[in-house]
């Protein structure tokens, strides 16, 4: 391969910061610009705070775009085809794109997607596959096409997720697997040494977004559903049930044998603190109280107990 491939990278959230790196670094690709989310308020002070794609390429003097919404604005469009990119690469960018913005590329938009597609197509790929218990997931890069996540498949690659692991560990596993893929699809398809796959329907389901209500811990529900919901949206959002009328969040759990009233508190110790529930009992390990910090969740009992 002689050309250097020019792209566009569009992203969000820092799963995305090693491909972006990656790419940059790669003597076999040329990252002309980043595409990412306008600053978006957080923290207690609610103050504007950047994207990790962002810092990071104004830490790399790269140009930078912030669409609203990149679909309705033609002029972001206009800056981006004087570039005259191969491809764009979008990782958790966070907006649909429209088939204007997916025709500018020279070549194609590849998208990275969380999971073994078709399962799980849409927002949440990672919290759902260890919400629903599975025992592996994994990455594909893809043609993207307008729809939500339909396009021909490049590349798979499985990701076993094992009964302790929560979604922020799989999060940083993908991060750590996805850039050489990506790269290897680029080259790929530019060489024709890649043909994309149709995406077959059989196991396609939905990981739509989280609901306030899906996070409420349902203690009429196994131990080990339970344990699953908690792994699966590890502190953000986060699993929670209500003590004397506050919420306490659970950070970290497992499962241990017993029986006890839905919801109660059946036994503490020095290694956390057991719940009744619908089969078995679940035991609280961390936890974060509303309007305080996290803390292990036998310091939390001593405190509601005294």
């Amino acid at each position: 391969m002689q050309k250097t491939l020019k792209i566009i990278f569009f992203g969000t959230p820092d799963i995305g910061l090693k491909s972006l790196e990656y790419l940059y670094n790669s003597d076999k690709i040329e990252v002309c610009a980043v595409v990412t989310q306008p600053d978006k308020p957080a923290g207690r002070g609610n103050k504007l705070q950047m994207s990790p794609i962002k810092k990071w390429a104004l830490e790399h003097n790269l140009p930078l775009f912030q669409p609203k919404s990149i679909r309705k604005e033609p002029e972001i469009q206009a800056e981006l085809k004087k570039f005259e990119p191969d491809f764009f690469v979008t990782f958790a960018f966070g907006q649909i794109l429209s088939q204007e913005v997916l025709d500018i590329p020279k070549y194609e938009t590849i998208n990275l997607h969380a999971s073994l597609l078709p399962k799980y197509r849409g927002a949440n790929p990672i919290q759902r596959a260890i919400i629903n218990g599975d025992k592996e997931t994994g990455i594909c890069t893809m043609i993207t096409e307008l729809g939500l996540d339909c396009g021909d498949i490049c590349e798979k690659l499985v990701i076993p997720i094992s009964d302790t692991m929560n979604c922020e560990e799989l999060w940083d596993e993908i991060g750590e697997k996805s850039p050489k893929m990506l790269e290897e699809t680029l080259i790929g398809l530019y060489e024709g040494k890649i043909n994309p796959q149709k995406q077959c329907e059989d196991g396609l389901c939905m990981a739509n977004k989280l609901t306030k209500e899906e996070c409420l811990i349902d203690w009429t529900k196994s131990n080990k559903e339970i344990h699953n919901l908690v792994r699966g949206i590890c502190r953000s959002p986060g699993a929670y049930f209500k003590h004397n009328d506050k919420i306490v969040k659970v950070i970290e759990t497992t499962t241990v044998e017993g029986s006890g009233e839905n919801g109660k508190i059946i036994k503490a110790g020095k290694d956390g603190v057991d719940m009744g529930c619908g089969e078995g009992l679940v035991r609280l390990i961390k936890v974060k109280p509303e309007g305080k910090g996290e803390m292990l969740a036998r310091d939390w009992y001593n405190g509601i107990r005294n």
